[in-house]
């Protein structure tokens, strides 16, 4: 059985392995730093709540049996001590029974989180992460040589995740097909980072240049991933640049990273001597047991891909979507529609117990999402700040804030320190807010001549009232009236 297994492929697996063991790292410390204020006893959505409403089957989670606070933060932290073993090896090293244990606590602990996470946890990178996650389990340690299977079920999902982004942009918006997509996405994307601004204001022929790059690597480049060496490498390594590049002009959380590593994990050791001259030696095979389960799952593998192929044909494709409530076989896509004008809801409270015309509005300020239009956009990614996130869902219309926006402005009014450390400053440091308030601004990139004339990276204008100035005791008011 030399045809199962790969040899070829050590470097490969290893560069793959330290990059999704990085990935699990970042998801589990932003666990740690924002689960509890978004989702703990005393969040903006208790996941304690949500778990009285769906069944293991719908979301099979370890918190079935119990959540608290301290329990998720315990899987959390051991989510992040064993992900940071796995990044310095530690895994590889110990027979392959028990790396594959080590991993499977890793998919299973973030499986638990993403499951109780709701629309928190809603974005295509977190299935990206189990899915990747759920393959990581059974590539093998030292003692073993890494699975052919396993290594193309990677390609697949590679495959599945750049292309399937590729139709979702041909199928949608018209300005992927006329090139014009790029005239507005860097202005408008959900966070842009230091760069943006550069990339914005590049002229309208580079920016359909790069529409036709984004074109070649997913819908062309993807295609070579099948194709014999060196041709395979050469495709990955388009992808590879193209995300190098989105990585330089926006924050999209982990989304690049984890898409880069799997670009990686197709290119054969041959290729990688000529970076890395450092010969990888070992096993050219594994136990009989190990071939025995790696034939289960490819075939559990090969049963699920049905749905997103059957996708992916589909004239009404789905973007990021989960076809089972384990994330093992999914469909990604990312802008299939490109916002032309930016609008941020920006809140404001003030200490005043009367609201009148000369009432001082004081801003909140977000880590990410713009705000004071002389501040700098900032590198982000791959940490994910999921609550600046949703506030740009919520600036595209009212429907993506049912549910967390409200009980958001009630702990900003009750000055929760949990949730205003979500924050980048808390205006009111002494006292909480009497009345907050949500308006919605137009924001646009500054011109050059304005950036000079004037240092400010955006300039905005007001477009409307989102939220009416409000109390804690209105709110109060509101929900008797509605349970009434």
């Amino acid at each position: 059985m030399e045809w199962f297994w790969a040899p070829d492929y050590w470097l490969s697996r290893f560069v793959f392995q330290r990059g999704l063991a990085l990935t699990y790292l970042i998801a589990f410390v932003v666990a740690i730093n924002q689960f509890r204020p978004l989702l703990g006893e005393r969040g903006l959505l208790p996941a304690r709540l949500y778990l009285r409403q769906v069944t293991l089957r719908q979301a099979p989670s370890l918190f079935h049996i119990h959540y608290s606070d301290r329990m998720l933060a315990a899987v959390a932290w051991v989510g992040a001590v064993v992900s940071a073993g796995a990044l310095v090896t530690l895994t590889d090293r110990a027979p392959t029974a028990v790396s594959m244990l080590a991993w499977a606590l890793l998919w299973c602990s973030y499986l638990s989180i993403v499951n109780v996470g709701q629309v928190f946890y809603g974005f295509g990178w977190e299935s990206l992460l189990l899915e990747a996650g759920f393959l990581g389990i059974f590539l093998g340690g030292f003692d073993a040589a890494p699975p052919v299977l396993i290594m193309w079920a990677l390609r697949w999902l590679l495959f599945r995740l750049e292309f399937g982004a590729g139709l979702i942009k041909l199928r949608g918006d018209p300005c992927w097909r006329d090139l014009t997509c790029l005239r507005y996405h860097h202005e408008t994307q959900p966070m842009p980072n230091p760069l943006s601004w550069y990339f914005h204001r590049l002229p309208s022929a580079l920016h359909r240049v790069e529409v036709l790059g984004n074109h070649f690597a997913q819908l062309v480049a993807p295609l070579a991933l099948f194709a014999p060496q060196p041709v395979a490498s050469i495709g990955a390594a388009v992808i590879v640049l193209t995300q190098l590049w989105l990585v330089l002009s926006g924050n999209f959380s982990w989304l690049n990273l984890l898409t880069i590593v799997l670009a990686l994990a197709t290119i054969d050791d041959g290729a990688w001597h000529h970076i890395v001259p450092v010969p990888a030696s070992g096993p050219v095979s594994g136990p009989l047991w190990y071939a025995v389960v790696l034939l289960a799952v490819t075939a559990l593998l090969a049963y699920l891909s049905f749905w997103p192929i059957r996708n992916m044909a589909s004239r009404r494709q789905l973007m990021n979507a989960s076809f089972n409530s384990l994330h093992l076989m999914n469909t990604y896509g990312a802008f299939g529609s490109v916002t032309r004008v930016r609008n941020e809801v920006v809140l404001a409270g003030t200490g005043d117990a009367v609201i009148t015309p000369a009432t001082e509005w004081k801003e909140y300020a977000f880590k990410g999402k713009p705000g004071d239009v002389r501040r700098r956009p900032r590198q982000v990614a791959p940490y994910h700040l999921r609550l600046d996130w949703l506030m740009w869902f919520a600036a595209l219309s009212p429907s993506y804030a049912h549910g967390w926006f409200v009980a958001l402005v009630i702990r900003l009014l009750q000055g929760d320190r949990d949730v205003l450390r979500l924050l980048a400053a808390n205006p009111f440091p002494d006292r909480a807010p009497r009345h907050i308030r949500a308006q919605l601004y137009r924001y646009r990139f500054a011109t050059r001549y304005e950036r000079k004339a004037t240092g400010a990276w955006w300039v905005r204008s007001p477009a409307g009232e989102y939220l009416p100035p409000v109390s804690l005791d209105s709110l109060s008011d509101m929900a008797r009236a509605r349970r009434g």
